[in-house]
């Protein structure tokens, strides 16, 4: 009998080491209609940040949205194509981040459509998810991005970091902003956020939230194209 000692050691071994960590495996399957949720997203990027967010991401077996601006893929392809590999949801936040609602139709198009090129070619995968800039949106915007196939995200707590430029100050509007099926704004852009990062995901986690992309929020629910998401936003 004990000659089989070694291989069930060796089998539970192998097991012990090939099974992901069970916050990894978890982060893939909350329900946020049985837990608390909230959405961290992240606008203006990739930048020369990015890559510590992620590398913190990472550790902390998170999920969130970054909505991209095309010309900014341009130029960090590897950080929008590694965002993409790490399972990370990827939104269009146009080509050089304009009032969409000052521009013509066709203009809208192209900011629009050049930016799903730019992701599509870094990555693999056009998004589905459009956030206009300054979450300056109308009718006439909403039509253009339902031609194109695009729902529309906007916020309902923003962490007002490119004011704040302070990272003990977003910190505590983050925080202060906690609440269930929230969509927070952010930017990557900004160094100050993303060192208040650390501290925002472990008390989050500490009051028993789960960060997750924004579509996790929805339940299942599909967005139509052009729909706004969520209604009554820009707190």
């Amino acid at each position: 009998m004990r000659r089989w000692i070694p291989i069930v050691l060796a089998a539970v071994m192998v097991t012990l080491v090939a099974a992901p960590p069970a916050s990894a495996r978890t982060s893939r399957a909350v329900n946020c209609a049985k837990v608390k949720c909230i959405a961290l997203t992240f606008d203006d990027g990739p930048g020369p940040y990015t890559g510590k967010l992620l590398d913190l991401l990472r550790k902390h077996h998170t999920k969130v949205t970054f909505f991209l601006v095309g010309a900014r893929v341009e130029k960090y392809r590897k950080t929008a194509l590694r965002m993409a590999r790490e399972g990370h949801e990827i939104g269009n936040h146009t080509w050089s981040h304009p009032h969409l609602t000052s521009l013509s139709d066709d203009e809208i198009r192209e900011e629009i459509g050049r930016t799903q090129d730019a992701i599509e070619h870094a990555t693999g995968k056009a998004p589905g998810l459009l956030r206009p800039p300054y979450g300056d949106t109308d009718d006439r915007v909403g039509s253009v991005a339902a031609e194109m196939g695009l729902a529309q995200i906007v916020w309902n707590g923003t962490s007002r970091d490119w004011e704040l430029r302070n990272t003990v100050a977003v910190t505590k509007k983050v925080l202060g902003l906690a609440k269930r099926d929230r969509v927070v704004l952010m930017h990557d852009v900004w160094p100050e956020t993303v060192k208040a990062m650390p501290k925002i995901l472990a008390t989050l986690e500490k009051r028993g939230y789960h960060v997750v992309p924004v579509s996790k929020l929805l339940r299942g629910r599909e967005l139509g194209a052009g729909e706004v998401y969520p209604v009554g936003g820009w707190n």
